[in-house]
């Protein structure tokens, strides 16, 4: 499909029309007669473009274009005008709408081309500020975040549910980029203007956690000295982030479960109704069919999260994109720390790949800042954790590696304490300065200084 367009109009034989040759164009195409049905398609439903009349029964169009605009998901208008009617359509282009063609018409190619400007126009800008977005969030570029054979189709699911308002529920282990996945669904999405709200339902106390979701007026509790906003009223118009959402309390998952169906929400101590105009997107690290069967989690709002379900794998399954990770990091933090590096050996790149990574790629993050501060020239394998260097795949110990990191650790020992006096440490280690010469060169030091 080249993109979902919502056709307003009253007029049956007019309305099947244009319904009809956009479909034939292979636009994905919604319909509505009336002002109040096209409001409603457009609170549940995420359009690349309308294509309005602009008298219309219940709700004119320009009224609709009016009331949808402060929407940062809102999509653009193209409007369908009698003569009469000319005025006002100029009128709507003043305050934002695209453009206006008059009816009947004459030249259904002009239609379409419009159509596909505005969306093409629509899809560049979306680019450009997720672009900028991602840059202000510290995220990585598309191609590293879903690297890897394991993440591509992940990849793919994240770009259809995009496009919709449906909640998704992200499945993965810690370290795995759980967060990272839920900016970038929300960066692509038609919310992309509105705000990105993250909170981490482990991370805070069970009394406080209402509060901080929902906010609180003034005197509700001890310490309410003023009324104060929640998470989800700062998310307005755009995505609320779950993290570890399995840890969320009981009492509060009844109350989730009632902002979902009912889309508002009162603050601790308020009376007020509160529209929640948000989208959620929540994550966890654990087995929710194991806790719904617990009794740990409430069934019904597991199937009102699980809408979409996103599973990210482990980095060991992903093991063809540690290099491209590895290289990455390596990239970054010698930019952070005004290094010029010229990449990574091949024995520390083969101790990357063999080891299990079981903090994912956030552990991975860590080692390579790690080994970008120890190096000079190049990340060498004596610059990674003696756990990556000297483990295999299956996480036994490799003898060989084992013995030359204990043979590298006596050798910086004995450099160390004779003040870097080779002839010394050499008499001290039990071997001829030519050979302690030979080993400062297979481990990297002479080439380091």
């Amino acid at each position: 499909m080249k993109g979902t367009v919502l056709v307003i109009e009253d007029d049956d034989t007019f309305r099947t029309f244009v319904q009809t040759i956009l479909q034939d164009e292979g636009y994905q195409v919604e319909i509505a007669a009336d002002g109040v049905k096209a409001l409603r398609l457009l609170r549940q439903t995420a359009f690349d473009v309308v294509v309005s009349d602009l008298k219309l029964p219940g709700k004119s169009g320009l009224e609709l274009f009016r009331e949808t605009r402060p929407d940062p998901g809102a999509p653009p208008f193209i409007f369908l005008t009698a003569f009469g009617t000319v005025d006002e359509a100029v009128c709507a282009i003043k305050e934002g709408a695209v453009d206006f063609l008059t009816k009947p018409l004459q030249d259904p190619q002009a239609l379409l081309t419009l159509v596909q400007r505005t969306i093409e126009t629509q899809s560049r800008t979306r680019e450009y500020l997720s672009l900028k977005e991602s840059e202000a969030a510290g995220l990585p570029p598309e191609e590293l975040l879903f690297a890897g054979d394991a993440m591509r189709a992940v990849r793919q699911l994240v770009y259809d549910v995009a496009a919709t308002m449906a909640n998704v529920l992200i499945f993965g282990e810690s370290g795995t980029g759980k967060e990272l996945v839920a900016r970038t669904i929300h960066l692509m999405s038609q919310r992309s203007k509105g705000a990105f709200v993250a909170i981490n339902c482990a991370a805070i106390p069970e009394n406080l956690l209402e509060s901080e979701l929902f906010g609180h007026e003034k005197g509700a509790f001890t310490g309410a000295i003023q009324a104060r906003q929640g998470k989800f009223e700062l998310a307005k118009g755009g995505t609320i982030f779950l993290d570890e959402i399995g840890e969320m309390p009981l009492s509060l998952q009844a109350k989730l479960l009632r902002v979902i169906q009912e889309r508002s929400f009162e603050r601790v101590g308020g009376t007020r109704e509160i529209k929640a105009d948000v989208r959620i997107i929540a994550a966890t690290n654990r087995n929710l069919r194991e806790e719904v069967s617990q009794r740990r989690f409430r069934e019904d709002l597991y199937y009102r999260l699980n809408v979409f379900p996103l599973q990210l794998p482990l980095l060991r399954e992903r093991a063809d994109a540690i290099p491209v990770l590895a290289e990455y990091f390596m990239q970054h933090f010698s930019s952070q720390l005004g290094k010029t590096l010229k990449g990574i050996e091949h024995d520390a790149l083969a101790a990357l790949r063999r080891y299990e990574w079981p903090g994912n790629v956030r552990e991975l993050q860590n080692v390579m800042e790690r080994a970008v501060i120890l190096s000079k020239d190049l990340v060498r394998a004596r610059t990674l954790p003696d756990e990556i260097v000297s483990t295999t795949r299956g996480g036994q110990l490799d003898s060989r590696e084992r013995l030359k990191g204990a043979e590298r650790d006596l050798i910086t020992q004995a450099i160390a304490k004779h003040g870097g006096n080779r002839r010394l440490a050499a008499a001290e280690l039990g071997i001829s300065r030519r050979s302690l010469q030979y080993k400062l060169k297979e481990y990297g030091f002479l080439d380091e200084g």
